[in-house]
């Protein structure tokens, strides 16, 4: 059992940035794969970004690819998802999760946190 505290929402204007964190107080994340989700009224929860565990190879979905940027730091048990230039349809519940087989298949994530909500308006 993995335990996730996420923090860094808010309220930021159009073009904007916030930086989400996610800490796994008393666990090892260097062997999971780790990612961000996020559900906004109404929608499906959609993937954003996800690091492998292995090969540490960084994916991210079509709409937030060059503005969003997912990392992790292993030492400290936390990763982060830096998001630049918000617009107003990124406003959503944003999840970090944790896939125990290290893989960034959106399926296998099966760890999560509790959500924050992230707001863009002006």
């Amino acid at each position: 059992q993995v335990h996730l505290v996420e923090s860094g929402g808010g309220l930021v204007q159009p073009g904007g940035s916030l930086r989400l964190s996610c800490a796994a107080p008393g666990s090892t994340l260097d062997r999971y794969a780790i990612g961000w989700f996020r559900q906004a009224p109404g929608a499906e929860r959609e993937g954003l970004s996800c690091i492998s565990f292995k090969e540490n190879n960084t994916d991210y979905s079509d709409s937030v690819k060059g503005r969003f940027t997912i990392s992790r730091d292993n030492a400290k048990n936390t990763f982060y998802l830096q998001m630049n230039s918000l617009k107003p349809e990124d406003t959503a519940v944003y999840y970090c999760a944790v896939n125990p087989y290290g893989l960034c298949v959106w399926e296998d994530f099966g760890f999560w946190g509790q959500g924050t909500q992230v707001t863009v308006s002006s």
